[in-house]
């Protein structure tokens, strides 16, 4: 049957191959497990609730994945989603969690009828190579930003008086006296919870450096264990290993997309849309890739809209259950190196999705020191897409550099995606090279300037 469901013949694998890479791309990518809690409880859910739903979504639209397409591609909440939908939406702009999630919903039906009627694809072509990647490194110096404030490597001082201006060696400059300043420093590390978050940012990355599989969730145990053992962190009483999943505290169905459609909204579903079209997209692509799906006759990768459109329903099936945009993930190439070829390893990958549901008492245990610094880790990794960009064209470069930087400076990443979508048809136009834009590119910065405009 699973050679028939999964034609492990034609495409050079065994079941058991296809088993060890499921397991090999769980391992990477479980960190979302202890990460998506931590991240999105900051902005008042609760964290039995946050890992019931990501299990549950990461387990569900993989196994999808697997049966229905194909495709040894794996999915669950993606990091920089879930910071922009907790500190950006939440947190920044004051949006109860529940109208979030309905943002997130809403999106993903935009997503879907962009996907029905090739729409996505079009888009995906007309956006410049560059404005891709920069908002893939702008979203990961957001994040890295995120994992050292958790952490506590890295604090922000506000309110300062124009004297306490002076005396860390600075002018007054456009300082109003009464007004709110920020200032960014390094934390304090006489902090025994600081001095553990380094300990687990230094540990993941030896391992990583060493090329370990699973470092991501090697370093959180090894964090974890660290703090347990040194007296950092502490046992709850009656702990236990494993429960029966308490549903009665889960998040189902609790999105309010009526409020969602409040016009001051529209900026966050269109973020939402607009970063999970290119992540989803380079992610499944590069993976069909390395799996050999490639038709080499047709140049094209059977059953890619089916795997778009189960990606794109897996967004809002994500926010009915309660946890943020729901997207392919990249270590899904882990499984792939591993010799993954087929469904049957996103199937397997899934169920231990659906398996870790049983496990929750212990994954509560793991202290937000253990996993901030995967947060930062990811960001250096999100960083290697900066090479690709040309600066030393400036109407290429500096769009680019405006969404790199207005990500993490405004800790918003819609400005950084607003910017880039102005600047760079704005400045091809007035240098006389208005024929290299794709004229997909003069609808999106209409759109955006609109935007502006009439809803702000």
């Amino acid at each position: 049957m699973l050679e028939k469901l999964f034609a492990l013949s034609e495409r050079k694998t065994t079941v058991r191959t296809e088993i060890l890479a499921g397991l090999t791309t769980f391992m990477t990518m479980a960190y979302i497990l202890f990460l998506a809690p931590s991240l999105l409880s900051l902005g008042g859910m609760d964290k039995d609730a946050v890992l019931i739903a990501t299990a549950l979504a990461g387990g569900l639209v993989t196994i999808a994945m697997g049966v229905f397409v194909n495709y040894p591609i794996c999915l669950a909440p993606g990091v920089g989603m879930l910071a922009f939908y907790s500190f950006t939406v939440v947190i920044g702009m004051g949006i109860p969690w529940q109208t979030a999630l309905g943002a997130v919903f809403i999106s993903g039906v935009v997503f879907l009828i962009l996907t029905v009627t090739s729409v996505r694809q079009m888009i995906v072509e007309g956006i410049p190579t560059s404005m891709k990647n920069a908002i893939t490194v702008g979203i990961g110096l957001f994040i890295t930003i995120i994992g050292l404030k958790l952490s506590g490597l890295m604090a922000i001082r506000l309110s300062l008086t124009p004297g306490s201006l002076e005396q860390v060696g600075m002018t007054h400059g456009n300082f109003v006296p009464g007004a709110e300043e920020t200032i960014l420093e390094l934390g304090t590390l006489n902090n025994p919870e600081h001095l553990l978050a380094l300990f687990g940012l230094v540990f993941t990355a030896l391992l990583i450096a060493r090329k370990i599989p699973g470092s991501m969730l090697i370093g959180i145990f090894g964090t974890s264990l660290v703090g347990y053992v040194t007296g950092i962190c502490h046992l709850p009483d009656n702990f236990s290993l494993m429960a029966i999943p308490d549903f009665s505290r889960a998040a189902f169905f609790q999105l309010n997309i009526g409020d969602a459609f409040n016009m001051g909204l529209v900026t966050i579903i269109f973020t939402f849309t607009f970063v999970e079209l290119f992540d989803s997209m380079g992610t499944m692509i590069g993976t069909a890739t390395k799996a050999g799906i490639l038709d080499p006759e047709s140049g094209k990768f059977p059953g890619l809209s089916r795997a778009f459109f189960t990606d794109a329903c897996g967004v809002s099936i994500g926010a009915l259950l309660g946890t943020s945009t729901v997207t392919a993930f990249v270590e899904s190439a882990a499984g792939v190196g591993a010799g993954g070829r087929t469904g049957l390893t996103a199937v397997t990958c899934g169920i231990c999705f659906l398996l870790s549901l049983f496990f929750s008492p212990f994954m509560m245990l793991i202290p937000e020191a253990a996993t901030s610094p995967i947060l930062v880790i990811v960001g250096v990794f999100m960083m290697e897409q900066i090479h690709t960009i040309d600066f030393s064209d400036f109407t290429e470069g500096f769009p680019a550099f405006m969404v790199i930087v207005l990500m993490p400076f405004t800790y918003n990443i819609a400005n950084g995606v607003s910017a880039g979508l102005i600047l760079y048809p704005l400045l091809k136009i007035l240098t006389g090279r208005g024929k290299e834009l794709h004229w997909i590119m003069y609808v999106l910065a209409a759109v955006v300037i609109a935007r502006y405009v009439f809803l702000n």
